[in-house]
């Protein structure tokens, strides 16, 4: 079991939060003592979490907003400060794929891609930093941006997705150069394939199985792999860590 004091007293906005692994970082986040703003478009299934999480004794605020949009994030971030006060970590989680070969793909795909991965990310991280310094908080505030292992490979499919990731992570180094003497602290897990609504049923493909196959160790994490990490770079143990990409994928790029 995880520490349940690991979190107190910090509100945690994560996006993308309605389902997978910002669902579950959002239960373990509550379970670990924080007070959750769930940030996502689908107002139903965070209405179901936040109801969740408060029967099990922790607090969450659902919050319906698209990423990708200025004023309705802005709106997000001060309805957590009227609620509980600046947000002191954020997990900025939410993104989208467009599978395809890259001339197939269409440029309204890749500008949703890029629009939630990489505008998106920027908007929740800039917005964050930019009341953690009004709040006096900055330099205790925690940003982590989830990446992929796909922003450091090559393979097809995937252009739009792996391009945006690699931006991910590269405005992560970027935000914690900027930000680095006044905080907040900015870093990037880079994780590896697990079972997840973004890969959807890729896996049980005859494609997906060969891949799988080929995997060093031959199969796909769960996304309690990335637990311990995620809690590490969103809490007060993490003041030292700044500027970050941490890859976590079993060996799968080895």
């Amino acid at each position: 079991m995880h520490d349940t004091t690991r979190l107190a007293g910090r509100t945690l906005m994560i996006t993308g939060a309605s389902s997978g692994l910002g669902a579950h970082v959002a239960r373990l986040a509550a379970h670990s003592g924080a007070r959750v703003a769930l940030v996502a478009r689908r107002e139903g299934a965070l209405a179901r979490l936040a109801g969740e999480i408060g029967e099990a004794g922790g607090e969450a605020l659902a919050l319906e907003a698209d990423v990708a949009n200025e004023a309705q994030m802005i709106d997000a971030f001060d309805r957590v400060e009227a609620r509980w006060g600046p947000v002191s970590s954020v997990l900025v989680n939410a993104g989208v794929n467009r599978s395809g070969r890259a001339v197939d793909l269409s440029v309204e795909d890749l500008d949703t891609v890029f629009a939630i991965n990489v505008r998106g990310a920027f908007i929740a991280a800039r917005e964050a930093a930019r009341r953690m310094h009004a709040a006096g908080i900055a330099q205790e505030g925690r940003i982590v941006l989830v990446s992929s292992i796909t922003a450091q490979t090559q393979g097809s499919g995937l252009v739009a997705y792996s391009a945006s990731k690699a931006a991910v992570s590269h405005l992560g180094r970027l935000l914690a150069n900027e930000w680095v003497r006044s905080g907040p602290n900015v870093n990037v897990v880079s994780p590896g394939y697990f079972r997840s609504e973004l890969a959807g049923d890729w896996f049980e493909t005859e494609a997906g199985k060969r891949q799988l196959s080929a995997m060093p160790r031959g199969r796909l994490m769960e996304q309690e792999a990335l637990d311990a990490t995620l809690l590490h770079l969103l809490s007060d143990e993490s003041r030292f860590l700044t500027g970050a990409d941490i890859r976590i994928d079993d060996g799968q790029t080895l």
